[in-house]
């Protein structure tokens, strides 16, 4: 068993599990913080110290291991600057000023690599923010791609940089400007509303929960 304090109050939880599987393990039920359980929707951020470490850490509780005497607590929301804009709004032609004139702080900046070494989806944020400066849409929305918006990145900020959310407004900038059309989607869309998919549909209404779950696993993944 493995000691460890939520909220200051100490817990003995089984050794190897994460820190939401250990919550869970000894009764606490989460009403907040939990999502996907598999590191992929960034509700989990968690706060935590580890024995003889002094550094305050940072990372998502279905991911992180329990450590004996770690202390950690949840973080439902981290408080950085969301701005509110209408993307169809802004020129195309000033995306780099648009950005920095939105999240200023963007430009302070100091290349210290925090944000990407916290990373839970080993995003190269710092270099994405380092596009955003240039004005080269194009890499941060795909440098950002995989971003979860956990904020863990803006938690560990010495600059105060609010990079997901700049990560967030590249993406919506990028695919409405700059992003090509997809033909093989819009061919699927006109199949969609010619019918051809109208008796395949009827069909999958009318099968059990059973049945559905043994073609779900039957189905092969698109590669």
């Amino acid at each position: 068993m493995t000691t460890v304090y939520y909220m200051q109050k100490k817990y003995q939880v089984p050794d190897g599990l994460t820190i939401h599987k250990a919550m869970e393990a000894v009764g606490i039920k989460l009403l907040f913080g939990c999502g996907c359980r598999g590191g992929f929707c960034g509700a989990c951020g968690t706060l935590y110290r580890t024995e003889g470490d002094p550094k305050l850490k940072v990372g998502l509780a279905c991911q992180t291991v329990v450590e004996e005497n770690m202390y950690f607590a949840m973080l439902p929301y981290f408080p950085a600057e969301r701005v509110d804009y209408s993307a169809r709004d802004i020129d195309p032609k000033k995306v780099s000023e648009i950005i920095l004139s939105l999240y200023p702080t963007t430009a302070r900046c100091i290349q210290c690599n925090s944000c990407t070494k916290i990373c839970p989806q080993n995003n190269k944020v710092m270099n994405y923010v380092a596009s955003a400066i240039k004005g080269d849409i194009e890499s941060l929305a795909k440098e950002s791609f995989n971003c979860l918006m956990c904020a863990l990145c803006a938690s560990r900020c010495p600059a105060e940089v609010n990079q997901f959310n700049v990560g967030l407004l590249g993406r919506r900038l990028y695919s409405l400007y700059f992003q090509k059309d997809a033909e093989h989607l819009k061919k699927c869309v006109e199949e969609i509303n010619s019918g051809m998919y109208d008796t395949g549909f009827d069909d999958i209404m009318t099968k059990s929960k059973d049945e559905l779950k043994k073609l779900y696993e039957q189905n092969e993944i698109e590669k």
